[in-house]
């Protein structure tokens, strides 16, 4: 394993208030093509997107066959208590998962096999996710939130925290790393999102507003999507989010808080999953809505789903215990599945693979039965193999 570094390279607070829910952004509502954007990206973000067209290229394409004959091809139960998140590497078959007994993972996908395990006992372990680093983490906190200490930068190499992050009072219930630079974002309790950059302890920006926020780059990291109260949905430049958002839209006929956002690898939907389990796709250009699944309520576990590497699938867990997907473009659902493992708090397709992880207290990874006629009409899994 090589050993991550870090430097220091401080960079000017900048505080900005976002306009609350019920308000109507003023003016003309000024609209960012990806195009446009894409002129001034910098460098590495092309070299994401050959290394994003590289390994899609590796993918088996997907079909509404071998979706429905995913099943589960590997159970790990070796930590206590629930997994509180998990998260994939972009360019290497690795995951990791923090759960309530305060560890940190680190699995082989490829192999299905656990690299290496940590504890963090004095801060907890709640939102996890990785740098551009395949052994160094951020990874929020459960514990002493008082002290400010809510966010803190891991080795994994020698388990050491690189870095605090003070700021949040409250617990962080959105996190994510940004695809193209050293900038990350939190999303916490204490109505803030915070920017943040690796190399600099200090927060760089502040976003208030009301409710519970959640975040999420889009896969250029030119853009990035603020959810919050009242199905508000505002999408800012990532570099020059201190203007404002450039656009605004709401999800109507839902006011229930949106617990996760994610953007599909084309950058053109936009996944939202609510407090009361309903999952909707939008236009991440015009801000229709394109698709709405409703779903079991699960008052203690809010539910997680996410796109298939091409956009054209989406998975997610629900009230009930059964896992679903549905093609977007047919809007219709391709598989129902037993997930053998009650109501999954975690579920996540991988970025590289034909494969989706579902979590609760037991971790399992999906993949393509390869005797797909054994698997039913409905793509309900089989019985679960053996634990490793």
């Amino acid at each position: 394993m090589t050993k991550p570094t870090h430097s220091e390279a401080p960079k000017s607070c900048r505080h900005l208030e976002v306009l609350r829910s019920n308000q109507t952004p003023p003016g003309h509502r000024r609209r960012v093509s990806s195009r446009s954007l894409a002129r001034g990206a910098p460098t590495r973000a092309a070299a994401e997107e050959r290394d994003r067209s590289t390994a899609m290229a590796t993918i088996a394409a997907l079909d509404d066959d071998m979706v429905r004959s995913m099943s589960i091809g590997a159970v790990f139960s070796d930590f206590v208590g629930k997994l509180n998140s998990l998260d994939f590497h972009r360019k290497d078959d690795i995951l990791v998962t923090a759960g309530e007994d305060d560890s940190v993972r680190l699995y082989d996908i490829a192999n299905a096999r656990l690299l290496k395990t940590t504890f963090h006992k004095k801060h907890g372990t709640d939102r996890v996710c990785f740098t551009h680093h395949p052994n160094s983490l951020i990874c929020s906190s459960t514990k002493n939130l008082d002290t400010g200490e809510s966010l803190r930068y891991i080795s994994m190499y020698d388990n050491r925290s690189l870095r605090y992050f003070k700021g949040h009072k409250q617990r962080v219930v959105s996190l994510c790393m940004s695809p193209i630079n050293d900038s990350f974002m939190s999303g916490s309790l204490d109505h803030s999102v915070r920017m943040w950059d690796l190399r600099v302890n200090a927060c760089q920006g502040i976003l208030r507003l009301r409710g519970r926020p959640t975040v999420a780059y889009d896969q250029q990291g030119l853009v990035f999507a603020v959810a919050m109260e009242g199905g508000a949905i505002k999408l800012f430049d990532s570099r020059s989010y201190d203007k404002g958002p450039f656009d605004a839209f709401l999800v109507g006929g839902d006011t229930s808080e949106v617990c996760d956002i994610k953007f599909s690898n084309d950058g053109k939907s936009v996944l939202l999953s609510t407090t009361n389990n309903n999952i909707y796709v939008l236009d991440a250009y015009a801000g229709d809505k394109q698709c709405g699944f409703n779903l079991e309520p699960s008052p203690s576990t809010p539910i997680e789903a996410s796109f298939s590497p091409d956009g054209q699938y989406v998975v997610s867990g629900s009230g009930d215990g059964t896992l679903h997907a549905w093609n977007i473009s047919r809007r219709n659902e391709v598989a129902c599945w037993n997930s053998h493992i009650g109501v999954a708090s975690c579920l996540k397709w991988a970025p590289r693979r034909a494969m989706f992880v579902a979590a609760s207290t037991v971790l399992t990874f999906w993949i393509p039965n390869s005797e797909p006629e054994l698997a039913s009409a409905k793509g309900e899994a089989g019985v679960p193999p053996e634990q490793v």
